[in-house]
C-alpha cells in the first residue's frame, strides 16, 4: 500500500480469500480473515478504495451449493509453464485459481500498476508472465519481502504457529542464509547448497523440509551450477503449518 501510494496514484486494495486457489485438503475454511483490522490498516495508509467482493460477484456462473464447487467458472486462465514446478507441483490447480482471480481483479479494477510481494516469488513470476502473455497494459511492481525482526517472512499463516513453533520457524530464514553464505564463499554446486539447507532445517525439531531449490530467476528451472542472480526457494512444514520463503543470490 505504501509503495503504491508513494507513486501519487489512486490506490485500490483488494481483499478476497479466493476459493479456487485452495486444494480440497487445504486450509480455505480456517484461513485468517481479519477484515475489520484490514479496513483500519487501509484507512491508516490512506488508500482510495477497498474492494471486497463476494464469491457470487467473483464467480457468478457457479451453480453448486458447495462453497468451493459453486466457485467454478466455465472460463479459466490456465497455468503457465513457470507454474508447473515447486508450488504448482505440490498444489495442483493452485496457480490456475490464482491466474483466474487475478485476471478478474485486473479487469474489474483496471489498474495501471499492481504490486505483488516477492515473498510469494513463484506467484510473482506467474503473474508477470500472465500479464505479458495476455497483453495487459499493467506494470507489475515487485515488493520486497517484509520480515519480522528475527527474519521470519510475514505471512497470514504465521498465526497458526504455537509459541514454540514460531520460535523454530526462523529456520527457513537461517537455511536461506546458509546457502547465501556458502555461495558468497565460492560454492557453486546446487546439490551441496541444497544439502546444507536441509541440514539447517533439520536443526529445528518441529520442522520438516518440503523442498529447497536454486533456480533461474525467470523460468524457475533448477540449476546444477549456481550463478549470481539465481533464487533460492524453500518450503517447509513447521508442525502442521507450511511456510515458504526465498532469497536472491
Amino acid at each position: 500500500m505504501r509503495l503504491a501510494r508513494g507513486s501519487d496514484a489512486a490506490v485500490v486494495v483488494s481483499i478476497y480469500v479466493n476459493p479456487t486457489q485452495f486444494g480440497p485438503k487445504e486450509d480455505f475454511t480456517k484461513y485468517p480473515r481479519t477484515l475489520e483490522t484490514d479496513y483500519r490498516i487501509c484507512e491508516r495508509e490512506g488508500v482510495s478504495a477497498v474492494f471486497v467482493p463476494t464469491d457470487d460477484e467473483m464467480y457468478p456462473s457457479g451453480l453448486s451449493a458447495a462453497p468451493r464447487a459453486r466457485c467454478a467458472p466455465s472460463t479459466w486462465v490456465d497455468e503457465l509453464q513457470v507454474a508447473k514446478r515447486l508450488e504448482g507441483e505440490r498444489r495442483p490447480g493452485h496457480f490456475r485459481g490464482v491466474c483466474t482471480v487475478v485476471a478478474k481483479l485486473f479487469n474489474i479494477v483496471q489498474p495501471d500498476r499492481a504490486c505483488f510481494g516477492q515473498k510469494d516469488y513463484q506467484q510473482l513470476k506467474v503473474i508477470q508472465r500472465m500479464v505479458r502473455d495476455l497483453c495487459y497494459p499493467i506494470k507489475i511492481v515487485p515488493v520486497p519481502t517484509v520480515r519480522e525482526t528475527d527474519g521470519l517472512a510475514m505471512s497470514s499463516r504465521n498465526s497458526y504457529l504455537s509459541e514454540s513453533e514460531r520460535a523454530q520457524a526462523i529456520v527457513l530464514w537461517k537455511a536461506l542464509n546458509t546457502a547465501h553464505d556458502l555461495f558468497a564463499g565460492g560454492e557453486r554446486d546446487a546439490k551441496r547448497l541444497q544439502a546444507a539447507m536441509a541440514k539447517t532445517v533439520a536443526t529445528a525439531p518441529a520442522a520438516r523440509l518440503d523442498y529447497a531449490e536454486i533456480t533461474d530467476p525467470e523460468t524457475l528451472e533448477p540449476h546444477q551450477e549456481v550463478k549470481r542472480g539465481d533464487v533460492v526457494l524453500i518450503a517447509a512444514f513447521i508442525g502442521k503449518t507450511r511456510l515458504i520463503d526465498n532469497l536472491a543470490l
